[in-house]
């Protein structure tokens, strides 16, 4: 069951064994059908999740009702919606399972307890938001200029799961481009 956290948790820092198991205590794990949503649009956050399984994505709507997608959240990796679980404002994105998914649930009081309690944690934590960060600096200064066919290109480069685990509607969107665009390109590559 925590397999994967340990795996991911010993990758960026020493932990003894009491130390491990003080960080698995605060989690639970949680078992979700696919295109479950886990935080609807103006709930305030409350939970960080490990993807032990499956696949979550970020995402918002535009008023005409499109979809948005601002990030994907695959095995191994940490996800939530950052801005409203860090002020505790509601989150202005959905949290949502694009997979069935087993997923390893945190509170943000235990959470900020072993930022509090273990270096380690906090070390962890702090790459979170530094990677965080990096990788939407890139995506956004990426994408500026760029053209369907560099989009996708990038894409490839640095995160070549999304476009075999995700839908074309779901990638068109995070890429901002329209599916079928995406579509035409994956069939020249």
């Amino acid at each position: 069951m925590y397999t994967t956290l340990k795996r991911f948790l010993e990758s960026k820092a020493d932990f003894n064994r009491l130390e491990l198991d003080e960080v698995y205590a605060h989690f639970r794990v949680i078992k979700t059908k696919r295109n479950e949503i886990l935080l609807d649009y103006d709930q305030v956050s409350k939970h960080y999740y490990f993807v032990n399984k499956g696949c979550v994505r970020l995402f918002t709507t535009t008023k005409e009702g499109n979809e948005i997608t601002r990030y994907f959240a695959f095995k191994g990796s940490f996800v939530t919606a950052l801005p409203s679980f860090i002020d505790q404002q509601p989150a202005e994105e959905f949290l949502q399972t694009i997979e069935k998914s087993e997923l390893l649930c945190i509170t943000r009081s235990d959470f900020y307890k072993l930022v509090n309690k273990l270096p380690q944690f906090t070390k962890i934590y702090t790459e979170i938001l530094e990677l965080g960060f990096i990788v939407a600096q890139k995506r956004i200064y990426g994408f500026q200029g760029y053209d369907a066919l560099q989009k996708v290109k990038w894409i490839i480069q640095n995160q070549p799961q999304l476009l075999v685990r995700v839908s074309n509607k779901m990638a068109a969107s995070y890429l901002g481009i329209s599916p079928s665009t995406l579509s035409r390109i994956k069939s020249r590559l």
